[in-house]
């Protein structure tokens, strides 16, 4: 796959103007996010134009979330389920976080969006099986060595 770049975590990156229009981002098994397509970096003279960029954003959570908060009967979470069904990029979803995992980002036209994943929500089982105490790697390395169809539970904040 050939070198990766660092990317300060408040930066974003934005394909150059005028180029080869925007390109969807693709997720490595370790939940960082890459393109394959060059993009302008001021810093990055060391290496080529067809080296994936990766930048890791600060955690969209407000505070941490306990499994058993998630869990408690009665609590502020409603559960989720979605079907999303991956294109020849990936699902257009980021995992992170670690007992529970969280939604960091989800690609605004990716196959995750259409099914009405968000960012903050929690993920509590991968085809069947519970992830709630699992780290973002486990869980990715799930949907990654997974059928192409995956069907996700979450657990978002209700709307008080």
């Amino acid at each position: 796959m050939g070198p990766r770049t660092a990317v300060a975590p408040s930066k974003e990156v934005k394909a150059a103007a005028g180029g080869q229009g925007g390109g969807r981002l693709r997720s490595s098994s370790d939940g960082s996010r890459y393109s394959r397509r060059g993009v302008g970096l001021a810093n990055n003279s060391s290496s080529s134009s067809s080296s994936p960029v990766l930048f890791n954003p600060k955690s969209v959570l407000k505070r941490p979330v306990s499994t058993e908060e998630l869990q408690r009967p009665g609590g502020p979470y409603i559960k989720k389920t979605f079907t999303i069904v991956g294109d020849a990029v990936g699902w257009g979803f980021v995992v992170r976080g670690n007992r529970p995992c969280h939604v960091q980002a989800v690609e605004p036209c990716g196959p995750a969006a259409a099914a009405g994943m968000k960012v903050c929500q929690f993920v509590v089982s991968v085809n069947g099986l519970n992830v709630l105490n699992m780290d973002y790697r486990a869980v990715s390395h799930l949907i990654l060595t997974g059928p192409r169809t995956v069907v996700m539970e979450v657990m978002e904040e209700s709307d008080h």
